[in-house]
């Protein structure tokens, strides 16, 4: 392939270009396992205390977001009604 350059409106320059060659970026489903299970090996699992003490926190900020939601729903509601 040849690639024209233009430095000035007199001058033309060809080059040749060549695209780089495809890199061999496939992978075996035997190396896909092996590769996950080192994944997996660093992973720092939590303990029981942690799970059980995060978990509770997600569950009580879902209910106080909820019930602020709703809360706001039913003032919104309220305040259309009284308007409508």
């Amino acid at each position: 392939m040849r690639k024209i350059i233009v430095t000035n409106k007199e001058t033309v320059q060809q080059k040749d270009v060549t695209p780089p060659e495809p890199q061999d970026n496939s992978i075996t489903n035997a190396n896909f396992v092996e590769e996950t299970k080192q994944e997996l090996a660093k992973v720092v699992w939590p303990s029981r205390q942690q799970l059980l003490s995060e978990s509770v926190a997600v569950i009580l900020m879902v209910a106080l977001v909820a019930s602020l939601i709703y809360l706001v729903d039913k003032i919104f509601g309220w305040g259309a009604g009284k308007v409508f």
